[in-house]
C-alpha cells in the first residue's frame, strides 16, 4: 500500500466514525422528553389582584401578560376604552389611574392590583354627564367618536395638572407658582399624546378650556 492510500484510508475512517458518531447523538436526541409550555408554567402561574374599576371591585385572577386594556375590553366588556395603535402612540386606550392618565395598551393589568381605575363609563353620574363630556357636547369636539374616550379620560387628568401648576413643554415662566394659565397653545401641548383622525382639534381644545376656566372640576 502507497503513503497516499494509507492517507486517504484513515481520512475515510474518521469521517465514517463521525458520521456515525452523529447519528447515534441525533438518535439519543429523539428519545429525550421535551417539557411542553404546561408543565413549564403551571396553572398557578396566574397572579392574583384587586382592582376597584369604575368604583366596582373585583378580584381576578390574571395572566401577567395581559394589558389593562384587554382586561377592560375582553374580559369586563367595558369595551368604551378603543383600541387604536395598541402601542401607545395615538391615545384612544387612555383612562385614569389612581387619577393619572396612562395608556391601558402599554399597562400590564397586575402592575396596578389595589388602583383605583375610571374609565370613560365611570364618568357620567346617571343621566348627568361629567363636566367635560358636556363640554365635548358643547363645543361638537365628539367627530366620529373613536378617540372621544381616551381625549376625555386624558382632559380630565391633564386639567388637574395644570391646577396643580405642573408645566408642559411650553410654559413661558417655570417660577411662577399656582394654577397654569391654560392658553390655547398650552391645551394643544398638554393633550397632544391624544390624536384625532378627523382633526377636531380646535374643537376639543375650546371643550377643555371652557371646563377649565368655568372652574367645573
Amino acid at each position: 500500500m502507497q503513503p497516499d492510500d494509507t492517507e486517504q484510508l484513515a481520512h475515510d475512517l474518521s469521517r465514517r466514525e463521525f458520521i456515525e458518531t452523529a447519528a447515534a447523538v441525533s438518535g439519543l436526541a429523539m428519545t429525550v422528553p421535551v417539557l411542553d409550555a404546561q408543565t413549564a408554567v403551571p396553572e398557578s402561574g396566574h397572579v392574583n389582584c384587586s382592582l376597584s374599576i369604575n368604583k366596582i371591585r373585583h378580584t381576578l385572577s390574571l395572566d401577567p401578560r395581559v394589558t389593562l386594556l384587554d382586561l377592560l375590553r375582553e374580559q369586563l366588556h367595558l369595551t368604551g376604552t378603543k383600541k387604536g395603535c395598541d402601542h401607545g402612540q395615538c391615545g384612544a386606550c387612555t383612562v385614569l389611574a389612581n387619577g393619572e392618565r396612562i395608556n391601558s395598551c402599554l399597562a400590564l393589568a397586575v402592575s396596578y392590583d389595589g388602583a383605583q381605575i375610571t374609565s370613560i363609563e365611570g364618568l357620567a353620574s346617571g343621566d348627568r354627564l361629567h363636566p367635560i363630556q358636556q363640554a365635548f357636547l358643547e363645543s361638537d369636539g365628539f367627530q366620529c367618536g373613536f378617540c372621544t374616550p381616551g381625549q376625555i379620560c386624558s382632559s380630565i387628568a391633564m386639567l388637574e395638572e395644570a391646577r396643580r401648576g405642573v408645566p408642559s413643554a411650553v410654559s413661558r415662566d417655570l417660577s411662577k407658582p399656582g394654577p397654569v394659565d391654560l392658553t390655547e397653545d398650552e391645551a394643544r401641548e398638554r393633550m397632544s399624546g391624544n390624536l384625532c383622525r378627523c382633526g377636531a382639534y380646535p374643537n376639543i381644545v375650546a371643550a377643555v378650556r371652557s371646563t377649565y376656566h368655568r372652574g367645573e372640576l
